[in-house]
């Protein structure tokens, strides 16, 4: 028995799976596999299973209400171009003209 999803809407149209888009969807998957790993190492390492289970449930939740909300207000490349900004500078300073006073005009490019 198989499940249809409809994963992709039109061409050119972003990736979108129940409300996820593009890179969100990776984010997603790696999380999961993270906890699955948090899983793995705090029930080898004997920790108890009344203390393991409400741990990664809790980050599991916290992981999907995250990447769902950051989906939702970012969109498919806001968060891309959020960061982006955040890495420029607010001013540059000089602290001489010669970098202006330099310049020579070319009549190509226009500089």
């Amino acid at each position: 028995m198989s499940s249809v999803y409809q994963i992709n809407k039109g061409v050119n149209k972003p990736i979108e799976f129940r409300g996820l888009y593009g890179q969100y969807i990776a984010y997603l998957a790696v999380g999961l596999v993270m906890l699955l790993l948090i899983f793995v190492t705090l029930y080898i390492s004997h920790v108890p299973l009344y203390v393991i289970l409400p741990t990664i449930l809790g980050l599991g939740s916290g992981l999907f209400y995250t990447v769902f909300g950051l989906s939702k207000r970012f969109g498919v490349h806001g968060l891309l171009k959020w960061t982006a900004k955040r890495g420029l500078p607010k001013y540059i300073r000089f602290s001489s003209r010669r970098v202006f006073t330099s310049l020579k005009y070319n009549g190509r490019t226009g500089i």
